[in-house]
């Protein structure tokens, strides 16, 4: 399928060229047309055609901007909305102050992101076969190491530098899972229901690397 070869080389590529030369506020109109297309029609029915129009474009510009067609085009989606998400956690994170107000943070701002983002409900309620593929057996070890690139740079100052990686995977194996297949227990929009989670099941896992912070116990 078309749409699952393209997820498996926009993951390869996400991890091995992590940053991504800033979009034009054209290709920046194009991509978020595609995604309310998407949100719409999902991406089998979505048409450049669709696209073109809902960017208040020509077909011949999409082609222009996105040389190769649909294919192309889904791969920029990918790549633009995960430097989005980035930026964003970063933006969140700015200002936090111990390893569990940075988890608490990052946390809910996956969780929320994931939960507003209109294109990829969709397509988890109308198309899971398209995102099944990707949190499956390799594709899950993409994910994960895509996901723990992520967190790396934010647990640095907490764990050092080399273990910021290995904290990372921790994290992301961790969080992953819980966005995967959530839990009755834990409402990851809950910022005090993230901290549960974080003291009970994250923290424990990063002790052997913190570098001397006190962590806060409930009494």
């Amino acid at each position: 399928m078309v749409a699952i070869d393209t997820a498996d080389r926009t993951a390869e590529a996400s991890i091995a060229e992590p940053s991504v030369a800033e979009p034009s506020v054209a290709e920046r109109r194009v991509v978020d047309a595609t995604l309310r297309c998407i949100a719409r029609f999902g991406v089998g029915k979505t048409t450049l055609d669709d696209v073109a129009t809902e960017a208040g474009c020509s077909r011949a510009t999409v082609y222009r901007l996105f040389p190769g067609g649909k294919d192309r085009l889904l791969d920029a989606v990918v790549v633009h909305e995960t430097a989005r998400f980035a930026d964003g956690l970063t933006d969140a994170l700015a200002g936090t102050g111990d390893v569990e107000d940075v988890l608490v943070t990052g946390v809910g701002f996956a969780a929320r992101h994931l939960a507003e983002h209109e294109a990829l409900q969709f397509l988890l309620a109308y198309e899971p076969e398209l995102i099944l593929p990707m949190i499956a057996f390799r594709q899950m070890d993409l994910l994960l190491a895509a996901a723990s690139e992520l967190a790396a740079p934010h647990l640095a100052p907490h764990v050092g530098d080399g273990q910021a990686a290995r904290a990372g995977d921790w994290l992301a194996r961790i969080v992953v899972s819980y966005l995967v297949a959530p839990s009755a227990g834990f409402d990851l929009t809950d910022p005090e229901s993230i901290r549960r989670l974080v003291r009970a099941h994250v923290l424990p896992g990063l002790t052997p690397f913190l570098r001397g912070e006190q962590l806060r116990v409930d009494n």
